[in-house]
């Protein structure tokens, strides 16, 4: 026998939270449902054997006992309820009555002794932060986890403490996402994980823009987050991550500055003749205090310039578009400090809160700290090969044609365009980049 009351607006938010980690299907039917735990207080959790939830809710608990409800039904009756007290009551046949106002609700439950228990986390390490601030790292960070189940520990979030700093990296094959913040309050040490980016997108969604802290305990095969009355319980994911700290490039001779919403808006138009069937890279000429953007597809071309601050030394590199505004508009700063090598070098974005890191033959960096945060971009089909040589290979027509007919060769059926700079220290480079034909 089971007899609570509770206020509708309590229950409610707690069911929101809790149906997150309920599996979709299963063959386990309890796992499609929530477990309702009424003892000293009312207890609500939802799993799905990767991911688990579960919330306190202030209740008037008169009788205790366990019960599963499928998640579905039970969230619909509360949420169509009247804004009132809710009073539930279970008896032994597992039948639930549940009343509010004039209206009454008799649903059948499921046996609580066929839901499995959440896994227990030691407590072996332990680090704190403020809400707000893993909410904040989470939403900047999260777009670049891989979806691919071919590398399963790059569909995760790799956490890293130390020195009283979080450090939380994110990476696609495509891209790569860095962000460093300050802790709050730390126990046991320097430590890793990486945490299943599911797992990351419950924690944005109950994180509040709270000073209140968040707590985070590192077991040996789990992870536990307290966030005020909830819990989540995940699985570690298990593998080597990437060493994303050499992807990060430090001597970059060419600095522009850029208003960050002029470049997204400026890209925008340029992407609007590129589609999921007509791909073309967002080709940018940085030149002198502008960066010419330009697009191609079968639908037509598309050119547009920004206005920046700076020298380009009319550098041209190639990137995915939506790879490029994503980096741009997860930029927490209106303005952005772009360095620049070479196409076939990443290039960084700095400002004093963050940093960006686009990449014109591979994908994106992010970080946000002292330093900020760190992005890098590749194109879709677009790959340039960069020859460095001194002024005698550079007139060397041998030398050069067997160069392109080496490009064109391994790549049949492709465009190739080719672009010469000399600079300032006598070196010239030859960029070559080929597009390949639809």
């Amino acid at each position: 026998m089971i007899k609570f009351s509770c206020e509708k607006v309590f229950l409610q938010n707690a069911i929101a939270v809790t149906s997150r980690a309920v599996a979709q299907k299963s063959s386990i039917p309890a796992l499609e449902g929530l477990l309702i735990h009424a003892d000293q207080q009312l207890t609500i959790s939802g799993y799905n054997m990767q991911t688990g939830i579960r919330t306190n809710v202030f209740a008037n608990v008169v009788e205790g006992g366990n019960i599963v409800l499928n998640a579905r039904l039970f969230g619909d009756i509360i949420r169509r309820m009247p804004d009132d007290m809710i009073t539930f009551t279970a008896d032994e046949k597992m039948m639930v009555h549940v009343s509010c106002g004039d209206a009454d609700f008799d649903i059948l439950g499921l046996s609580a002794a066929d839901y499995p228990d959440l896994p227990e986390v030691e407590d072996e390490y332990a680090v704190s932060m403020q809400q707000k601030v893993l909410r904040s790292m989470i939403e900047e960070v999260a777009f670049a986890v891989s979806t691919n189940e071919s590398r399963p520990v790059h569909t995760g979030a790799l956490f890293e403490i130390a020195d009283m700093s979080l450090s939380m990296v994110a990476v696609d094959g495509f891209r790569l996402a860095f962000r460093r913040e300050k802790l709050e309050k730390l126990e046991g040490g320097a430590f890793s994980f990486v945490c299943p980016g599911s797992a990351l997108s419950e924690v944005k969604s109950i994180c509040g823009d709270t000073e209140d802290l968040v707590t985070v305990t590192l077991g040996k095969r789990h992870v536990l987050l307290e966030i005020g009355d909830t819990q989540l319980i995940c699985r570690r994911l298990e593998g080597e991550f990437l060493d994303y700290k050499n992807a990060i490039p430090r001597k970059n001779p060419i600095q522009i500055v850029a208003e960050t919403k002029a470049l997204i808006e400026s890209i925008d138009r340029v992407s609007v003749v590129i589609s999921d069937k007509l791909k073309s890279p967002v080709r940018c000429l940085f030149d002198h205090d502008k960066v010419m953007l330009s697009a191609k597809t079968g639908n037509g071309e598309a050119k547009d310039v920004c206005r920046v601050s700076g020298d380009g030394d009319k550098l041209e590199i190639g990137f995915n578009n939506r790879y490029l505004m994503e980096a741009l508009r997860y930029a927490p700063a209106d303005k952005v400090k772009i360095e620049l090598n070479s196409p076939g070098i990443r290039a960084l974005l700095r400002c004093p809160e963050m940093q960006a890191v686009l990449k014109d033959r591979a994908d994106t960096v992010k970080d946000r700290c002292g330093d900020g945060y760190e992005s890098y971009v590749a194109p879709t089909r677009a790959v340039t090969v960069v020859e460095t040589a001194s002024r005698k290979a550079y007139d060397d027509n041998s030398a050069n044609n067997t160069l392109l007919k080496a490009v064109s060769g391994s790549r049949s059926g492709a465009t190739v365009h080719e672009h010469k700079r000399r600079l300032k220290d006598g070196r010239v480079i030859t960029v070559r980049s080929y597009q390949r034909k639809k």
